[in-house]
Formats: structure tokens, C-alpha cells, sequence
């Protein structure tokens, strides 16, 4: 069991949902924060929501699909950090044919490219620290393919190959995949479209998922615990276990399920 209080946690999108209620969780827990994302106003709303439990909470506006802010980043951490949350990412409402190269590259960048420069800035930390957990937002989406998500598919299977070499490389690297299915944020609504404007709807089955809290609560006890995977949602995760079990009816069935 992971001891979290006294603990230093470093959280990329960090402003809101998952990522918001993450923090949130790990501040009941007695961590203290460091959070990053690209809005000011939504970093200082959490903050705001976990500075009462006790937590000291610095707040960093980077864009971390520009490398030169995560060393900008780097530069402004001079602690250790102890747990490294990699929240940060876009999601996607296009068909593979239609959507922009720009757009495949866009999201390609984010939600996996800066994760990984970013654990490599650490690097030299990491290497010289006694434990440090990385917890990765990945998506059942990253599990297995699915209409309208190609290149954020693409991204999400892309972090399971990464971050367990780096765990079974480093002894004292810990790894837990988040992989949420639908939880109620607002991420469809900044999704990208085939020419890399925002979807600018929410998704009705994105509205009725899980509640951004409850899947907070539940992955923060997945670090604690150290799960190498925890999936988190409702009755959409049977997916998996489909595709997983029954590869036939994975393909039957994933073109009739809507994709919004």
C-alpha cells in the first residue's frame, strides 16, 4: 500500500474532471500538489477545491503539446515529486479517412508525446528516487479500437507500451493504468473534429457516464493500492471482456454502438 500523505503529486489537466477530481482525492489523502494545465481560472478552482483538506497546492500554466513549456516546467520544480499523474489529452469525433494529418499529429502529441518528454525531463529525478508512481490516463478506448477515435485510440494504446517497459526497466518505478470508460466531463466537448475544430457538443452518452468524482475517488485508490490496471465506468467496460473473449462479436457489435 502506497502511504500518499506528505507526498508530493505532479497532475497534467489538472483544471478539470478527471483530472480535477483526482487531485481533489489525492488532497483528502494529505498529498500536496502541483497541477498543471492551460487555464489559470480552472487550475485556481482546484485549488481552491483542495487547499482545505490541508494540501500545499502550486499551480503551473503550461500548453504541454509545446515542448519548450514542459521545460519551462521542469525548470519551476525544484522538489522531488513523488507521484505523476498524466491526465492531460484531447479526445476525437472523426472517421480515420476524413480526419487531417494535422489533426492525427495533434493528438498524437498530447495525449501521448508529452507525456513521455515530460517523465523523461524528470528523468534524472526519477532514476535517483526511492519510488516514484506514475498513474496514466488511458480509456477503454485504448484497449481496443473504436469509431470516430482512431488517433485517440491510437495514443491510448500507445502509453500501454511505453510506460510498462519503463516500469519493468526501472525497479523503482510503479505504474497504474487509468483506463475510464464514460464519465460525465465536459471532454467531448473540446474533442476534435476531422479538421481540427471542437466537437462543441456533449456527447449524450459522455452526459449519462460516471460521475467525474466517484472516478476520482476510485482512482486514487488505485494508486494507493498500486494496480498495475484499473478500469473504471459502467456496463460499457463489458467491452473489454468482449474483445478480449469474443474477438467475432467485439467486431459486431462496436459498429452498431453509437460513438457518441
Amino acid at each position: 500500500m502506497l502511504q500518499l500523505k506528505g507526498k508530493t503529486a505532479l497532475v497534467t489537466g489538472g483544471g478539470s474532471g478527471i483530472g480535477q477530481a483526482i487531485s481533489r482525492h489525492l488532497a483528502m489523502e494529505g498529498c500536496n500538489l502541483i497541477l498543471v494545465g492551460r487555464r489559470e481560472s480552472a487550475l485556481d478552482e482546484t485549488a481552491r477545491l483542495c487547499r482545505p483538506f490541508g494540501a500545499e497546492v502550486v499551480t503551473l500554466q503550461a500548453d504541454l503539446s509545446d515542448y519548450s513549456e514542459i521545460d519551462r516546467l521542469r525548470a519551476s520544480v525544484s522538489g522531488d515529486v513523488d507521484i505523476f499523474v498524466l491526465n492531460a489529452g484531447i479526445s476525437q469525433r472523426a472517421k480515420a479517412l476524413d480526419t487531417d494529418f494535422s489533426v492525427d499529429e495533434r493528438i498524437m502529441k498530447l495525449d501521448f508525446l508529452s507525456g513521455v518528454y515530460l517523465i523523461k525531463a524528470f528523468g534524472d529525478m526519477i532514476s535517483a528516487s526511492e519510488h516514484v508512481q506514475i498513474a496514466v490516463t488511458s480509456s477503454i478506448s485504448g484497449l481496443f479500437g473504436f469509431p470516430l477515435r482512431s488517433s485517440y485510440a491510437a495514443a491510448k494504446h500507445a502509453m500501454f507500451g511505453f510506460y510498462e517497459s519503463l516500469e519493468l526497466e526501472n525497479p523503482n518505478v510503479g505504474v497504474t493504468f487509468l483506463i475510464p470508460g464514460r464519465i460525465n466531463t465536459r471532454i467531448s466537448l473540446s474533442a476534435l473534429e476531422a479538421d481540427g475544430s471542437p466537437h462543441a457538443e456533449m456527447d449524450p452518452g459522455q452526459e449519462k457516464g460516471m460521475d467525474a468524482d466517484k472516478c476520482g475517488r476510485i482512482a486514487v485508490k488505485a494508486i494507493k493500492r498500486q494496480k498495475h490496471r484499473k478500469m473504471i465506468g459502467g456496463s460499457e467496460l463489458l467491452m473489454a471482456y468482449i474483445h478480449k473473449y469474443c474477438l467475432p462479436l467485439y467486431y459486431k457489435l462496436s459498429k452498431r454502438i453509437s460513438a457518441v
